[in-house]
């Protein structure tokens, strides 16, 4: 009893953000400490990992890599449409427009890795600025369309003929020349820890900014918009400001997504990874923030097992299993474990009294 009433004394002890974020900060250990382990399963000693060997540590840290960057992008999407009940069919112009700048000036000006994340940055707060300006015209469906057909205009435009030069036209942008300090294939130890920090970062921001009273307006806001401006909010400003984070978020997500990738394809301007941003959200739980990074790492680690494994059937299978998950699990995994929580306690608690109950007859 007294190693009990200690070990909990020490718990009260620590401040109460690591108390807060304990499975946070435990779930971060534990990606980090993965490239290592792995190593050690196949008989390798960390020194291997550190100097970027070929092998399936290397390989898994790619794939993490990309569950990263989505988990990113899916989470910006997850703060306009799941906590401010914004629905947009543009994301991916935030994402993609990010990714070509910083293939172009890297690649075509020769910027530095530093200047151009400047610039990514500015660009998220102007995308924002262009989605913005019909805020106060249009909302609900009408936005998802005009936020359609501005996304739209953008994959027409890095696609065309005129900015084949920079963009690549239909083939895509390549060739783009990463710094060797940051670069995937000689640094990927140090990149996977990038994007996994930054993912991280994302990620306690967001709770820290639903959990202010702008957050809580941009709530109020979702559930009943009207109410809200009965009250006093003028809930423009805190819709600009939910995506205004969202759109610097985005973009973040594309800086790395170029720096990792060989090529930037207008794929990522398209519509379709708009809809795989919100098929994401729904997989793991719309509202959740913590969801987006759950779907992320579902999504791909089941596109990857499939392709692997059905070949060409892949794509009809994941579309199954996408309706299986929305019929099943409306709520989304994290969401559906938030409502039943109780019920699954109480349901351990009564299987564990009967076991001790039948161990003690």
């Amino acid at each position: 009893m007294a190693e009990i009433s200690s070990s909990r004394s020490l718990w009260e002890r620590l401040p109460q953000p690591l108390r807060s974020n304990s499975g946070v900060l435990t779930t971060f250990v534990l990606l980090a400490l993965l490239p290592f382990v792995i190593a050690l399963f196949e008989g390798k000693p960390p020194s291997a990992v550190w100097a970027n060997q070929a092998g399936t540590s290397k390989f898994v840290q790619g794939l993490a890599i990309e569950i990263f960057i989505l988990a990113v992008y899916a989470i910006s999407y997850d703060l306009i449409f799941g906590i401010t009940g914004l629905l947009s069919f543009g994301h991916a112009m935030f994402f993609g427009a990010s990714a070509y700048l910083t293939g172009v000036m890297l690649k075509s000006f020769g910027w530095n890795l530093w200047t151009t994340l400047g610039l990514v940055i500015v660009l998220g707060g102007v995308n924002a600025l262009l989605f913005a300006i019909v805020l106060p015209r249009v909302k609900g469906i009408t936005f998802a369309l005009v936020t359609l057909g501005m996304a739209a205009v953008f994959h027409i435009v890095v696609q065309s003929r005129e900015l084949g030069a920079y963009t690549g036209s239909d083939v895509g942008l390549q060739g783009v020349i990463v710094p060797d300090f940051i670069s995937p294939a000689s640094q990927r130890l140090r990149f996977y820890f990038v994007a996994l920090l930054l993912m991280y970062l994302v990620y306690l921001l967001y709770r820290r900014f639903v959990s202010s009273p702008t957050g809580r307006v941009c709530i109020a806001i979702r559930e009943n918009e009207g109410r809200a401006l009965m009250l006093g909010y003028n809930t423009f400003y805190f819709k600009l400001a939910a995506l205004t984070i969202s759109s610097i978020t985005a973009a973040l997500a594309g800086f790395l997504h170029t720096l990792y990738q060989p090529i930037v394809t207008p794929n990522v301007a398209g519509l379709g990874y708009t809809i795989s941003a919100l098929l994401i959200v729904l997989i793991g739980g719309v509202g959740t923030l913590n969801g987006a990074l759950i779907g992320a790492a579902v999504f791909r680690l089941l596109d990857f097992g499939l392709r692997r494994y059905l070949g060409e059937s892949a794509s009809f299978v994941s579309g199954v299993v996408y309706v299986a998950i929305v019929l099943f699990v409306p709520y989304g995994i994290v969401g559906t474990w938030y409502l039943k929580r109780l019920q699954i306690r109480q349901g351990w608690t009564r299987l564990v009294e009967r076991f001790r109950h039948s161990s003690e007859a």
